[in-house]
């Protein structure tokens, strides 16, 4: 079946409101207008509003009624319009869901899944145009997912809401419009990453926004001679180090490709976890390929330069191989 990034969303909502009574969707602009990116689109008109509800806008109020309702049994799907404005909703994720099941002694679960849109490249400047998924992959308690794929978009919602504890989606919002024939019916984990396409000289290691481009690189890579493996991460927290680790020690490279920013960030976590475990395995250091350190511009040539691109992963490859 052949569906689009959106429509694969959408469908695994549908699933999950139509098999489970617990399940309801709430988040700014859901219902009667769809959704920002219309991922909700007709939702509201199946289920009515009270199982697909419209919220005020206050991240910080809507996700905490959101992590009360699960604490009382409920399985909430929040939407966040965009990860900057998840920042107000952050002493509510970090202090209070992702602690709960600690602090109870594992008394309290709080099995709420809240999905937000990540990512540059649609020239809505700094205040829309983040990749923060490092600060939440940053804290024990919660699992963080990056469907880069139409379907992981499809099947990871449903194991993210049998997850007792609370699970954050970031969907990148270029991948809305991609398109895939996928297998709906097939199974998809929450635990690990994948090899997306196989190869012998160099690893590049991606996730969400970023694989894309990883693979077009790898197929500019491989007409002149470069194979390129490439891992999709997927899961941020916890992250699958044996995965990435197993294909650098076949490739005895790696280059990790992140759209955040460079400093602090998923790129060094990944980074470090290489060196600890396959040191030995490296032909060349670890090559960084990220944001540039600026809040992103307006100007699209501007915001084009200070993200990731295909060429420059291309030469990142090139200079450590030595066929720059």
């Amino acid at each position: 079946m052949k569906l689009s990034y959106r429509e694969a969303m959408r469908a695994a909502l549908h699933d999950a409101l139509s098999t489970d009574p617990r399940v309801f969707l709430m988040g700014e602009d859901i219902g009667r207008y769809g959704g920002t990116y219309a991922v909700t689109k007709g939702l509201l008109e199946e289920f009515g509003p009270d199982r697909v509800r419209d919220t005020p806008l206050s991240e910080l109020g809507f996700v905490g009624a959101g992590i009360g309702a699960a604490l009382g049994g409920m399985r909430p799907v929040v939407e966040i319009m965009t990860v900057n404005f998840s920042l107000l909703a952050l002493d509510q994720i970090v202090n209070t869901a992702a602690a709960l099941r600690h602090m109870s002694g594992g008394q309290f679960s709080v099995p709420i899944v809240i999905r937000m849109a990540t990512g540059a490249g649609r020239q809505l400047a700094a205040q829309h145009s983040h990749s923060l998924e490092a600060w939440y992959a940053h804290i024990p308690g919660i699992r963080v997912l990056a469907p880069a794929t139409v379907a992981d978009a499809r099947g990871m919602l449903a194991p993210a809401l049998a997850d007792p504890d609370p699970v954050v989606i970031f969907e990148h919002a270029l991948l809305y419009n991609t398109t895939a024939d996928i297998d709906p019916g097939a199974p998809v984990d929450i635990h690990t990453a994948r090899v997306l396409r196989p190869g012998t000289d160099v690893t590049l290691v991606a996730y969400g926004g970023t694989v894309g481009k990883a693979l077009t690189a790898a197929e500019t890579l491989s007409a002149s001679g470069i194979e390129a493996e490439v891992v999709d991460l997927r899961v941020l927290r916890p992250l699958d180090t044996a995965t990435v680790v197993d294909s650098v020690r076949r490739t005895h490279r790696a280059v990790i490709v992140d759209e955040g920013w460079r400093s602090v960030g998923l790129s060094a976590e990944v980074t470090t976890r290489i060196v600890e475990e396959a040191f030995y395995d490296l032909d060349t250091p670890v090559v960084r390929v990220c944001s540039e350190e600026v809040p992103v511009p307006y100007a699209r040539h501007l915001e084009q330069a200070a993200i990731p691109q295909p060429e420059k992963i291309v030469a990142a490859v090139q200079t450590l191989t030595g066929a720059s």
